[in-house]
């Protein structure tokens, strides 16, 4: 901030500023409300949410409504799971903390004014813990946003954070902002970072990304990093930077086009022409985008038939995701796939050597794909990547159809290093006096590939490192 800019320099005092108004930071705003301290949320975009908004459940364990219809979820055995997915490459600490806490916050939501449809399989065969919000991740943060304006929670959007400001010990005093009109200092005794990763930030992408590629896809919120650059440039140390939450193969067209993209009843190949997974790993999208990343130029095509797609229309899909669940039917599939096709991402036609072209492979070695699947599906099994055999369902129905899949993911996971109280740690691992950080701004909860047995864990995380940082943000300033 330069001094002209000084010159129309609003100071506004409050107990404590939470930067970024998503799921991590309305949670911290109410949880240190009810301590009896002012809180101040600035949110850089129009409408609070972040990618909260759009997503859907919640990860919790030993809830009350686990235990109302007697689903057997025990803390110790997903904190187990947990670590041993991540190869204990995470911190223990955290996780601990979150998976104890996540039960009880649930019905801290309630109590906030959040209701819950109940609790689904995310799965097949998964213990339920993924907990459904009414209205999903939107019906949250509508609760939420009310119980903040409710409680005396001062919430300002459109009001970006520009720098934290230290005092001469080190310690967080406050942060610099700024709106359309002016420029703003909130003092603050301390500072919660809820800015929600860096999914927009092509710079910090390719920096930290390393497989990134300019057809990589951001699915939510283009978040720009800023909570990450503003900790580091006082001193933050890091964790995790270039973890994404992975979803692929990803059609980028309508979501109808995107669920069937990953069905497993469909296959799927690489610009070679070849198979290079078991469709069926797409119940596990971030595992199927592992498999994606490995091919050339990171693209694949997933290919069906006529048959397939009349199935998709009468009996539903198989896996569906996000708005379309297993069994719904895809009434406008034939429009849709006609629509996009002439937007060039899909190919249909009577000829797999016309698809080959399209593809840019060779006719040979598409159809001689295609063959030995046909053949593994006549024979019940599949020899080459053991998929399930109920998904095993030949392609020999014209016309054939074609769509064309990137990588594609929901947000960043890693970047400013935290300890299990979500105080941030400098570069000698001690905490920075005042300043918290919570949801995909933090690493040390997840690795690089997302756990789906670890359904609605991203949002979990969000909203118990939220709770967990405003307690402890109140208690900071208590001891002060």
């Amino acid at each position: 901030m330069n001094p002209r800019e000084t010159l129309n320099l609003e100071t506004i005092k409050t107990e404590i500023v939470i930067v970024g108004g998503g799921g991590g930071g309305l949670t911290a705003a109410l949880s240190a409300r009810e301590k009896g301290v002012d809180v101040t949320v600035l949110e850089k975009r129009r409408t609070p949410g972040g990618n909260a908004a759009i997503a859907g459940g919640i990860f919790a364990v030993e809830s009350h409504l686990q235990k109302r219809l007697k689903i057997d979820a025990r803390r110790d055995e997903f904190f187990r799971i947990a670590m041993s997915h991540n190869h204990w490459k995470i911190n223990p600490r955290l996780i601990r903390t979150i998976v104890d806490r996540s039960g009880d916050t649930i019905q801290w939501l309630e109590e906030k004014g959040v209701r819950f449809e109940g609790v689904p399989h995310f799965l097949p065969n998964q213990v339920r813990i993924f907990h459904l919000p009414q209205g999903h991740g939107a019906g949250l943060v509508k609760a939420l946003v009310q119980k903040c304006k409710e409680s005396g929670v001062r919430l300002l959007c459109e009001t970006p954070a520009k720098r934290i400001v230290t005092g001469e010990n080190g310690s967080v005093v406050g942060v610099l902002a700024e709106t359309k009109e002016k420029q703003l200092r909130v003092d603050a005794k301390a500072v919660i970072i809820a800015t929600g990763g860096y999914a927009g930030n092509k710079e910090l992408l390719k920096k930290y990304y390393p497989d990134y590629t300019e057809d990589l896809y951001s699915v939510g919120m283009p978040h720009m990093g800023d909570g990450l650059l503003m900790a580091t440039e006082i001193g933050a140390a890091t964790e995790g930077l270039g973890n994404l939450q992975l979803r692929g193969p990803y059609f980028r067209g309508p979501l109808d086009l995107i669920t069937v993209a990953m069905e497993p009843n469909t296959i799927w190949v690489n610009k070679k022409g070849e198979r290079f997974v078991d469709e069926a790993t797409g119940f596990c999208w971030p595992e199927a985008a592992n498999a994606l990343n490995k091919q050339p130029d990171k693209v694949s095509y997933t290919l069906f038939d006529e048959k397939i797609k009349n199935n998709l229309i009468e009996d539903g899909v198989v896996k569906g995701y996000s708005r379309f669940p297993a069994g719904t039917k895809m009434t406008n599939l034939g429009k849709k796939l006609r629509l996009e096709s002439k937007k060039g991402g899909i190919k249909i036609s009577d000829s797999w050597e016309r698809i080959a072209k399209w593809i840019e492979v060779s006719p040979k070695v598409l159809r001689a794909t295609i063959n030995e699947y046909n053949r593994f599906c006549d024979r019940g099994h599949d020899e080459m990547f053991v998929k399930d055999r109920k998904f095993l369902v030949p392609l020999r129905t014209p016309p054939y159809y074609a769509l064309k899949c990137y990588q594609g993911f929901l947000g960043t996971i890693g970047g400013i290093k935290i300890n299990h109280h979500m105080e941030v740690l400098n570069h000698q691992e001690d905490p920075i006096p005042g300043l918290y950080a919570v949801g995909s701004d933090t690493g040390g909860w997840e690795s690089d590939t997302y756990s789906l047995i670890l359904s609605g864990f991203a949002l979990g995380f969000a909203v118990n490192s939220g709770r967990i940082a405003g307690e402890n943000a109140a208690r900071h300033i208590s001891e002060k």
